[in-house]
C-alpha cells in the first residue's frame, strides 16, 4: 500500500514539474499568462518556468511573415477601377501591443493589417490616373503607402517591413476602351514627333541650300577674279613680248590662228586670197598677199 502511494505521490511530482516547465522555439517569443492576465511578456527563446495550472502560455512567430492579399479593386483619380494585387511583408514588433490589440489570434490580425493596406492604396490610387498607375510608377505610391502602414500597424504592435504590389491590371469591363485612349495619345505624341522632325529637316535642308548657294557664289565670284587677274597678267605678258618683236608676235598669233582653224578635215574657210589672214600663209615674209 505504501509503495502505490509512493508511487502516486512520484507521478503527480513527475507530473507538476512536467506542467511547470515550457519551451520557447527558436524565432519566436511568449507571454506568460496568470488566470488571463499578462504577467510576463516578450520571454525569449529557451526553458523557462511556469506555475502549473495557474499561469499559462502563449508563444508566437516573430520571424518574418507574409499577407499575400487577393486581387483588390480601388479607384483612380478619373474614378476608373484597377485590380491591385499586392504582397506585405511583416513582423511582431511589440509583443505586448500585440496580444492586447489581437488577443493573439493571427487571422485577426491579418484582417486588421489588410484593411490598413487597402485604405492606403486607395488612398495612393486616388492620386493618380490610370497611365500613372499602369505605367510603373510604383516607387511613387509604395513610399508613402509604406510609411503610412507602419503608424497605423504600430496600434497592433506590427511592424511592416515591405509591401509589394504583384500587379496591376484594368477590369476586363474598362481595359478595351483605356487602352484604346491610350493608343490614341501615343498615335498622337508620335504625329507631334514627325511633324517636329519634319520641320527641323526643312528647316536644315533650307539651311543647307542657303549655304551651298553662298559657297557657290563665292567661289564663282573668286574664280571670276582670278579668272580676270590671270588674264591681265597673260595680256601684260603678250604684250610685253609684242613690244620686243612684233613681226615674231605677229607671226606666232598667225599660226595659232591657222591651227585652231583648221582643227578637222571638214574645216571649211571662206575668205578672199588676198585677206590678212592669210599674209603668213604663203609668204614667210608677213607681207600682203597679191591678188589674183
Amino acid at each position: 500500500m505504501k509503495l502505490k502511494i509512493a508511487a502516486v505521490i512520484v507521478a503527480l511530482v513527475a507530473l507538476l514539474g512536467y506542467l511547470s516547465m515550457y519551451t520557447v522555439r527558436e524565432g519566436h517569443r511568449a507571454i506568460l499568462l496568470k488566470l488571463g492576465e499578462i504577467k510576463k511578456t516578450d520571454i525569449k527563446p529557451g526553458l523557462h518556468f511556469k506555475l502549473p495550472l495557474v499561469e499559462t502560455v502563449r508563444t508566437f512567430d516573430t520571424r518574418l511573415l507574409t499577407l499575400d492579399s487577393q486581387p483588390e479593386r480601388f479607384l483612380t483619380s478619373e474614378k476608373k477601377n484597377v485590380m491591385v494585387d499586392f504582397f506585405v511583408k511583416w513582423r511582431i514588433d511589440n509583443l505586448d501591443q500585440y496580444y492586447r490589440s489581437t488577443r493573439g489570434d493571427e487571422q485577426r490580425a491579418l484582417m486588421r493589417l489588410s484593411q490598413i493596406m487597402k485604405d492606403g492604396l486607395r488612398s495612393e490610387f486616388g492620386k493618380l490616373t490610370i497611365q500613372q498607375a499602369v505605367s510603373g510608377q510604383r516607387s511613387k505610391i509604395l513610399g508613402p503607402l509604406e510609411i503610412e502602414a507602419n503608424k497605423a500597424a504600430k496600434e497592433l504592435g506590427i511592424q511592416v517591413v515591405d509591401v509589394r504590389l504583384k500587379r496591376i491590371d484594368l477590369p476586363s469591363e474598362v481595359a478595351h476602351s483605356v487602352y484604346q485612349r491610350m493608343e490614341a495619345e501615343r498615335a498622337r505624341v508620335a504625329a507631334d514627333f514627325r511633324a517636329r522632325g519634319k520641320e527641323a529637316a526643312e528647316r536644315i535642308r533650307a539651311n543647307a541650300d542657303r549655304e551651298r548657294t553662298v559657297i557657290l557664289a563665292n567661289a564663282y565670284r573668286q574664280a571670276q577674279i582670278l579668272r580676270g587677274e590671270g588674264d591681265a597678267k597673260a595680256a601684260e605678258i603678250y604684250a610685253k613680248a609684242y613690244q620686243k618683236d612684233p613681226s615674231f608676235y605677229a607671226f606666232y598669233r598667225s599660226l595659232e590662228a591657222y591651227k585652231k582653224t583648221f582643227n578637222g578635215k571638214n574645216d571649211v574657210l571662206v575668205l578672199e586670197p588676198n585677206s590678212q589672214f592669210f599674209r603668213y600663209f604663203n609668204n614667210a615674209q608677213g607681207g600682203s598677199v597679191p591678188a589674183k
